[in-house]
């Protein structure tokens, strides 16, 4: 089995979350896709397999090294290089569990760029018995929110909670109990909870914690920045058609997440980001 290892939404020759690629002839069991999710190690594996000769064609799933995951944004920019190193640059046409989407790549002065059109997106208030629970969970109060984006549930081919706070050093500070925090977002179906700082109108800082993958924190998350694009957009925020995503920073993995979005609501969303081999 050919395992690649891809660093998605690098900043250059750093930073950027890893994902591993397995490209497969034919289909294999979901025991053994959850077996070499861990043996990766990674917060998500994809596996992927041809649906037609085209090569443009894909069934693909997700796994962490605990869970099948329904969508992963970075592990799908990750495969869109592999695809275009292999099968030849262009889009391809992926066949996720409860959607269908594409991922773009192609070469650019600095290296692979990958470019996915997410799902639909949607988002929610969130009930102020959950939100006490996922402040308790972190240590946060109220008076820790910035009340310019209020909490919500956000979708964009999985579930979000997603919090805006009003302190870079909170953000900075970010910790919790990884245990706990598996329990929570699992009970809660929700892949990560993501705490975002805005640097300003088109540009956030963002934290994404991912217990429930098994995975402390996330570097770059693709399915969340998604998400949060469909968010900003339900919320009239002046997004100006574009905006960035910095993350990992507090981890010492700079990640880059480039966003694009129309005034469509609910509309699927662009995500791209550089990528480099691992």
């Amino acid at each position: 089995m050919d395992i690649q290892r891809i660093a998605a939404f690098s900043k250059g020759h750093e930073g950027g979350n890893p994902a591993g690629v397995v490209l497969l002839d034919t289909s294999i069991g979901e025991e053994e896709m959850v077996r070499v999710a861990a043996e990766v190690g990674y917060s998500e594996t994809v596996f992927a397999v041809p649906l037609d000769a085209s090569g443009k064609k894909w069934r693909v799933r997700y796994f962490s090294p605990e869970t099948e995951v329904p969508f992963c944004g970075h592990a799908t920019i990750a495969l869109g290089t592999v695809l275009g190193k292999q099968v030849g640059w262009g889009t391809f046409e992926l066949t996720l569990n409860d959607a269908v989407i594409t991922v773009d790549a192609h070469r650019s002065e600095t290296g692979v760029v990958a470019t996915l059109t997410s799902p639909p997106t949607n988002s929610q208030a969130v009930p102020d018995a959950l939100l006490t629970e996922v402040l308790s969970l972190f240590g946060f109060r109220q008076a820790d929110l910035d009340d310019r984006l209020p909490p919500a549930r956000i979708h964009g081919g999985s579930d979000h909670i997603v919090l805006l706070l009003s302190d870079r050093t909170r953000l900075a500070g970010m910790t919790y109990d990884l245990s706990l925090g598996r329990d929570v977002m699992r009970r809660l179906g929700v892949a990560t909870i993501m705490l975002v700082v805005v640097k300003d109108d088109q540009t956030f800082v963002v934290r994404n914690a991912f217990a429930s993958g098994g995975v402390l924190e996330d570097p770059a998350t693709g399915a969340a920045a998604a998400a949060f694009g469909g968010y900003l957009r339900d919320r009239n925020w002046p997004h100006r058609g574009r905006f960035t995503i910095r993350q990992g920073e507090d981890m010492g993995q700079p990640s880059l997440i480039g966003v694009e979005l129309d005034n469509t609501p609910g509309s699927p969303v662009r995500v791209s980001g550089g990528t480099r081999r691992i």
